[in-house]
């Protein structure tokens, strides 16, 4: 089966497998690795990516389900070798520990902040419910992507 998408912003075409999930072509066949494999049953959000500004668990996501869809991984939120703010907003307010947790979390503050650029701390944690992290207590990063919500509104 051929799987043609939008991934972080190129045209892809892929030849998949009938019960491929998102993660494994991603990581396997494209090489992107930055989308993580932890649980494989959509329940730690480590392997979180954009469906059409939507976030998804990858690891149960069919592959084909992203046929002719704009896909955005980790990978793809950095612009010219820059940092995108809430990379940055990570960086600064030291949110992440061991990291595997963290692409996942960045790409469900940036389906958040996309379509809420002001949300509450509630909404924040709200906005993340789906991944967990072993590492952090959660704080630095709800503090994080606060932070990345005030600098994206002052245009920073």
């Amino acid at each position: 089966m051929l799987l043609e998408m939008i991934l972080n912003g190129k045209s892809v075409s892929v030849e998949i497998e009938p019960g491929d999930l998102l993660v494994q072509v991603l990581r396997e066949r494209l090489g992107l690795i930055g989308t993580k494999i932890a649980c494989g049953e959509g329940e730690c959000g480590a392997c979180t990516v954009l469906v059409d500004g939507v976030a998804v668990t990858s690891c149960i996501y069919p592959a084909m389900k992203a046929h002719g869809r704009r896909v955005e991984t980790i990978e793809g939120v950095a612009q010219d070798h820059e940092l995108h703010t809430i990379q940055q907003a990570f960086v600064d307010h030291a949110a992440s520990q061991c990291g595997y947790c963290t692409p996942g979390f960045i790409m469900s503050a940036k389906a958040l902040l996309d379509v809420n650029p002001q949300p509450t701390r509630d909404e924040i944690v709200a906005g993340i419910s789906g991944n967990l992290c072993r590492c952090t207590g959660y704080y630095q990063i709800v503090d994080a992507i606060e932070d990345a919500a005030r600098r994206m509104g002052e245009g920073r």
